[in-house]
């Protein structure tokens, strides 16, 4: 990782006492819940700030089915969600999504739009309960919808909150997920099976494609997200309609432009042309506020992009920041 950019993610982890890059200890303890694959030697933390070595064992502080770490309050209907030009929710006027803002993520992207949540993560508060969370899924939630941050550091605690709000509402609650895509395949396939049965949809936030552009931008590897957006993808005749998988990517100027999100949209079109996908405007956040908005130029371009590669179904969000 250049010098620069292991320094502004120094800078956005350190105050929480978070790793730079995911732990490899040798002979550390393991956690597969995500792709990170965090080895981590005694007391020290993996990247999601959630698990850590004590006493030589791995211990969960947060995220699991007992516990998580997060917010929640009702959106009414219809959101801003990166979905709304194509799930059912849109429509139900006079309802509710219960929005799940969870408290720690996978990545550490420097353009977060939501950085806020590594003061959760720090706090390890608002903590709650999978019933609590289920109980507040009332006859007014027409959806539960997990972002962050991410899901995916937190999946057990999600899924077992999202059987239980299924199982006391009697179905009746769409269950939808917008993340990174980096967790665990079999923790993946369980919320998509949820969302596949519900009516509700799990959207993949494709940063990016190149894997080194991806790094620099959120810490991370993205070979776990690409592979678990395929799997998601080889399911899609389970239910065509409303979609249950939906893409998305943040225009970042300078770095996530046209010729990337060529890349990102052939390898969607590789696996289905009409999976619908989102480009949506940048705007200057977390490390990245010295950055300018997306132009209405670099947007037109990246649609162009995108549709060249042989997508259908394309969407342009948050308009009113193009300039």
């Amino acid at each position: 990782m250049e010098g620069f950019v292991r320094e502004a993610h120094e800078r956005t982890r350190a105050p929480f006492g978070l790793p730079t890059l995911p732990p490899r200890a040798e002979g550390g303890k393991s956690c597969r819940l995500c792709g990170n694959r965090c080895r981590m030697g005694e007391g020290v933390k993996g990247f999601c700030g959630l698990r850590m070595v004590k006493n030589g064992k791995l211990v969960h502080l947060s995220g699991t089915a007992r516990q998580g770490v997060l917010e929640y309050y009702y959106d009414p209907l219809p959101t801003n969600c990166v979905a709304d030009w194509v799930c059912a929710g849109s429509a139900e006027r006079g309802r509710f999504n219960l929005a799940v803002f969870l408290g720690a993520c996978s990545f550490d992207c420097l353009f977060c739009q939501n950085s806020q949540y590594r003061l959760l993560t720090a706090r390890l508060a608002p903590a709650c309960t999978p019933q609590e969370l289920a109980r507040a899924a009332d006859e007014r939630t027409a959806c539960i919808c997990y972002f962050g941050g991410d899901p995916s550091p937190q999946m057990p605690f999600a899924l077992r909150a999202s059987e239980l709000a299924l199982e006391m509402r009697g179905g009746g609650v769409r269950i939808c997920w917008e993340t990174n895509g980096s967790m665990h395949r079999g923790l993946l396939r369980r919320a998509l099976e949820l969302s596949l049965g519900s009516g509700g949809c799990v959207k993949f936030d494709l940063k990016a494609f190149t894997p080194a552009l991806h790094r620099a931008l959120c810490g991370t590897d993205n070979r776990q997200t690409l592979d678990n957006f395929a799997y998601a993808a080889s399911r899609l005749s389970e239910r065509p309609d409303p979609p249950p998988l939906i893409a998305s990517t943040l225009l970042v100027p300078g770095y996530v432009e046209a010729e990337e999100v060529g890349r990102i949209a052939s390898f969607i079109a590789s696996l289905d042309p009409g999976i619908p996908y989102s480009l949506l405007a940048f705007h200057p956040q977390h490390a990245m506020r010295d950055m300018p908005v997306t132009s209405r130029r670099q947007a037109e371009e990246c649609l162009a992009a995108a549709r060249e590669a042989g997508l259908t179904r394309l969407h342009l969000g948050n308009v009113h920041l193009l300039h």
